[in-house]
């Protein structure tokens, strides 16, 4: 099969979008992510610079137009911004798009250099704008450090997405602020549905907290329109009258989005993942390691079409129930 022929999977659509991580480690410790004493993989197993540029043109070269590089926390591998200048390049040539979610504990280091490289746009991950309550979540104190991230990329001209996990009981009361802060600082802003992937020490069902409820919160306080804008990812979006912003909506357990599907994602060690909530994978190291490495490459993304399925199936019913997949969230790419 041609080099250039688009990735489409069993269900004709048409992969265009990779989500890749560069990294497993990241320097917080989310509760509802990860457990304190995370154990991260050894630096040897993850995937060099030279291969992860050699993974992302194979995919730019099938058709791929948006970029995401995720972790862990990016912004944690040292030598992050290189691989960020040598994709830059590709712009308007294949890629359309090169962004980042990062949880802007170094986006103040960073955000001038990612802005001359080519990135418009970046997610940064905020629960919480309470100090205290930002220090319960995340297990770290870094609340000012990332609010000076977000300073310089608004600065550096970088326009900004808040991601917000709804955890009942934990930021439900903060979400009106959080959403009215961004729209004040011309950032959009999305919540989302925490997620059953991998052990974590608290029990997932104290707080799950569903959108449609939020949104009911919210809808009495505000007028929510329903826009047509679209990302590429699974959000589906609001106008906020109120607040002049952009909401977005990401509900894997309430509402599944997967018949629109155009994601794909690689691990740091070059797994292919052909569903966030699904144990189907092509390993992409083996073939970027392989005698003939781009004929290799392209069969396994070829491969990866033929097992993506058709939609996950996530759910949070019942204290203790086990995570969908044992494997993190930081492991998989966010």
């Amino acid at each position: 099969m041609s080099a250039r022929t688009p990735l489409v999977d069993q269900f004709r659509r048409r992969i265009t979008y990779l989500r890749l991580s560069v990294t497993d480690r990241c320097d917080l410790r989310c509760a509802y992510c990860m457990p304190e004493r995370m154990t991260f993989l050894p630096r040897k197993e993850v995937l060099t610079l030279d291969e992860l540029h050699k993974l992302a043109l194979g995919f730019v070269g099938r058709g791929v137009t948006k970029l995401r590089l995720t972790g862990g926390e990016p912004l944690v591998r040292r030598d992050m911004v290189e691989l960020v200048r040598a994709l830059g390049r590709k712009l308007g040539d294949g890629l359309e798009e090169l962004t980042l979610t990062t949880n802007a504990t170094r986006l103040a280091e960073f955000a001038d250099d990612l802005a001359a490289a080519g990135v418009r746009r970046i997610n940064v991950s905020l629960d919480t704008l309470d100090r205290a309550t930002f220090e319960r979540i995340s297990r770290r104190d870094s609340l000012p450090q990332v609010l000076e991230g977000l300073a310089a990329a608004k600065a550096a001209g970088l326009a900004v997405k808040l991601n917000t996990v709804a955890l009942k009981g934990l930021n439900e009361a903060d979400i009106p602020e959080i959403v009215a802060w961004a729209h004040g600082q011309g950032f959009d802003s999305t919540l989302i549905e925490v997620m059953p992937l991998g052990e974590v020490e608290e029990d997932r069902v104290d707080h799950y907290l569903p959108l449609t409820k939020v949104r009911e919160n919210l809808e009495r306080r505000w007028t929510l329109t329903p826009s047509d804008h679209r990302t590429g990812g699974p959000a589906r979006y609001f106008d906020v009258a109120e607040t002049g912003g952009r909401l977005g909506l990401i509900t894997p357990l309430t509402e599944n989005f997967c018949e629109s599907c155009n994601r794909i994602r690689v691990t740091a060690t070059g797994q292919l993942y052909a569903c966030l909530g699904g144990s189907e994978r092509v390993d992409l190291r083996a073939a970027l390691r392989s005698e003939d490495a781009e004929a290799a490459l392209d069969a396994a993304l070829d491969m990866a079409m033929r097992i993506k399925p058709e939609r996950h199936h996530f759910a949070i019913e019942t204290r203790g129930d086990a995570p969908a997949l044992a494997r993190h969230m930081s492991m998989t790419g966010g």
